[in-house]
This record gives C-alpha cells, structure tokens and sequence, in this order.
C-alpha cells in the first residue's frame, strides 16, 4: 500500500465533501473504456504467467 493510502484523512462534510466527490468521479469517468480493458487484459497475462498462481493452471496453447 502507498503512504497515501495509509495515510488518515480528515473528515469533511457539505459542500467540500460533494465537491472532492465529484472531482474523484470525474478522474475516473474520464479514462477511457479501451485503456481500462487494455489494463485488465495486461493483469490477466501477467497473473497466468505467476508461477504461484493458486487454482487451476491454465493450459498452454499449442504452437501455431
């Protein structure tokens, strides 16, 4: 976890709370759909690649 996460953050009510809330939604509404399943599928690779993935393994894809 990053300091940032751990770190506390002070409590704010009204106004400023709605408006931080919006500022966080509008972060995250404006990355577009393609980058997200773009990341997703980079993480899928990346974890069926772990040699400590728990679970079924994945089976290898015969050579074209």
């Amino acid at each position: 976890m990053s300091d940032e996460m751990k770190r506390q953050m002070e409590m704010v009510e009204g106004s400023e709370a709605w408006k931080r809330f919006e500022d966080v939604m509008k972060g995250i509404l404006a990355v577009p759909h393609s980058e997200i399943q773009r990341r997703i599928e980079e993480h899928r690779r990346k974890a069926a690649d772990s040699p400590n993935r728990r679970g079924p393994k994945r089976k290898a894809k015969p050579p074209e």
